[in-house]
């Protein structure tokens, strides 16, 4: 029995390795002060016209990050952040992990063989960061440690 999971905890280290040690980007945005980590493979399509974000892509198209800042619409970041998962969640979202503090939110859920992963952060002057990244269930375990480093790595800037 041991034997069988150091083997799987072998396996594991063996595909998580490469998502972690491999080169990351770094995308900053000036408007809205926040950075955030871009994955190895993932190529960026340039600053949005209105300059609040942009969208990488993996290199095959199989996985998206969205990347953007804003300023709250419905009323505070809660409120906010509640709209957004209500609005995935009539889009077809099943939506099965929700985790919050007053300055964060994190959520994610599964539709037609892909899963979501969404985080925000609070920022000041009534401003919010977020990234939003889509893949196939088949990188489930892959993808956990790139999810990890995305929400460490989402930071505000200046304000």
């Amino acid at each position: 029995m041991a034997v069988m999971r150091f083997v799987f905890a072998t396996i594991g280290l063996l595909l998580i390795a490469p998502a972690l040690a491999a080169d990351w980007g770094f995308y900053q945005n000036s408007r809205y002060g926040y950075e955030i980590a871009v994955p190895p493979d993932f190529v960026g399509g340039g600053e949005s016209a209105s300059g609040d974000g942009q969208a990488f892509r993996s290199r095959d198209g199989a996985r998206t990050l969205l990347v953007w800042g804003g300023f709250l619409t419905a009323g505070d970041f809660s409120a906010e952040m509640a709209a957004r998962q209500e609005a995935d969640a009539a889009d077809g979202w099943a939506l099965s992990y929700q985790a919050s503090s007053p300055r964060w939110v994190s959520y994610s859920g599964t539709r037609n063989g892909s899963i979501l992963y969404a985080r925000a952060i609070a920022r000041c002057d009534g401003q919010y960061a977020m990234f939003r990244l889509e893949y196939p269930k088949a990188d489930a375990v892959r993808f956990n440690p790139v999810v990890d480093k995305l929400v460490q790595t989402l930071r505000e800037g200046r304000c």
